[in-house]
């Protein structure tokens, strides 16, 4: 016996769902999608993690998806994160609207009529759970709040690769679905129908998404989408100014207020302060020295040392998983001037350690391109001033479209390979 409620068909009165408006939504879902899918394993590339020290996931569980990041376009990484995070928020009211407009398949009454329709269902709920899970906890490291107890990069890596496979499947059993829904009413005509010409689909009997027993239309399908669509919009303005940076990050009510900002010439925002790295005074006075290391061959400088070496300025970004840009006026040391200090030979890569004693990002490894671009810096000043403590005093790593937490801040140690 059928269970009531949400389980029977007539419980389910919208006119406006069938199949023709599950396509439609799933259609530029599906380009959204993609685009997040696409410049998020993009981010995982750019973590190099096939260089030592740089892997966050089990480098023995990962995808074989690596190749050496490039330093040629400063914003490369700003462009990749920045789309990544604010088009995964443009996509987030299309896929309410498309679990709505599906929603009474969800509820279909065996579960499973048949084997293959078991499989298909099993495949329907990996893609709303992953899909559910990525954005959810996506929008929540956004914020800063982890009230998960798991690591939120590995957990989102492996929660992406499900949702891109289940993602698939479903588009290839769909597939002739939507088309069919396409060729019998057009890919825009029912958005040209006002809200008195609005009419249910015709009848489905494969698809279960037409309601037997439809209301009245309240809103056209036209109007959905205009529904829809000024919710992403609102989203984005809600949260560009963030990725935008300068003044426009204060318009942009979605943006974290848990970064931390510096007096004057050091007024932008932190991911993590000194105290919160477990860095002290101690380790950043007077008695500071670099160490470069190559081979068994050490080179110590104190700032003092760093400072009188030829300085160079460049305007560069910080770009971080977050979505967030800033741009400063960086000023210090050429990373290749200090490779040739060191006695490295050309092409050496290098890894980079820094002061704070805990955190899984307290060292990181650059390529032979980063480490030799010309703006490529130990960052000594922001700014035309030193550098605060919470942006890394004494010296940190500045380069060219490198993800932000692998700027390191509070350098030890620079080994040359």
């Amino acid at each position: 016996m059928t269970p009531p409620g949400p389980f029977r068909p007539r419980f389910w009165r919208s006119p406006l769902r069938g199949p023709w408006l599950t396509a439609a939504l799933g259609s530029v879902l599906l380009v959204l999608v993609a685009v997040v899918a696409a410049t998020g394993f993009l981010s995982h590339t750019a973590y190099q993690p096939d260089l030592p020290g740089n892997a966050i996931v089990d480098r023995g569980a990962d995808l074989p998806l690596s190749f050496a990041w490039p330093a040629g376009f400063a914003y490369l990484y700003a462009v990749t994160q920045g789309l990544h995070v604010n088009v995964g928020l443009v996509a987030i009211p299309f896929l309410l609207a498309k679990l709505w407009s599906v929603i009474p398949r969800l509820f279909a009454w065996p579960p499973a009529a048949s084997p293959a329709q078991g499989l298909e269902r099993l495949s329907i709920a990996l893609l709303v759970s992953s899909a559910v899970f990525e954005f959810v906890t996506g929008v929540m490291n956004m914020q800063y709040w982890y009230a998960f107890r798991f690591n939120f990069v590995v957990a989102h890596y492996y929660g992406a690769i499900v949702f891109v496979a289940s993602l698939v499947l479903h588009v290839a059993l769909k597939t002739p679905v939507i088309l069919r829904a396409y060729r019998e009413r057009g890919v825009l005509k029912p958005l040209r129908d006002d809200l008195a010409r609005t009419r249910p689909e015709p009848d489905d009997e494969h698809g279960g998404l037409v309601a037997p027993s439809p209301a009245d239309p309240t809103l056209s399908r036209r109007g959905l989408f205009a529904v829809v669509g000024a919710g992403s919009l609102a989203l984005l303005l809600a949260n560009a100014g963030e990725t935008i940076g300068g003044p426009l990050r204060r318009l942009s009510p979605l943006a974290p207020r848990r970064q931390v900002i510096g007096p004057g010439p050091n007024d932008f925002q932190v991911n993590k302060t000194a105290e919160g790295a477990g860095v002290t005074p101690d380790m950043t006075g007077t008695g500071y020295r670099l160490a470069l290391r190559r081979g068994g061959r050490e080179v110590l400088l104190s700032r003092a040392d760093l400072l009188a070496m030829d300085q160079h300025t460049a305007r560069l970004p910080i770009a971080c998983v977050e979505g967030w840009t800033t741009t400063q006026e960086w000023t210090g040391v050429r990373l290749a001037d200090l490779a040739r200090a060191a006695g490295a030979a050309a092409g050496a890569s290098a890894l980079v350690r820094s002061l704070q004693p805990r955190g899984v990002l307290g060292r990181a490894s650059l390529n032979a391109g980063q480490l030799g671009h010309p703006d490529a810096l130990l960052a000594l000043k922001v700014n035309g001033a030193d550098l605060s403590p919470d942006h890394g005093y004494p010296a940190r790593i500045i380069v060219p479209g490198l993800p932000g937490v692998h700027n390191t801040k509070w350098v030890g140690a620079i080994e040359f390979a």
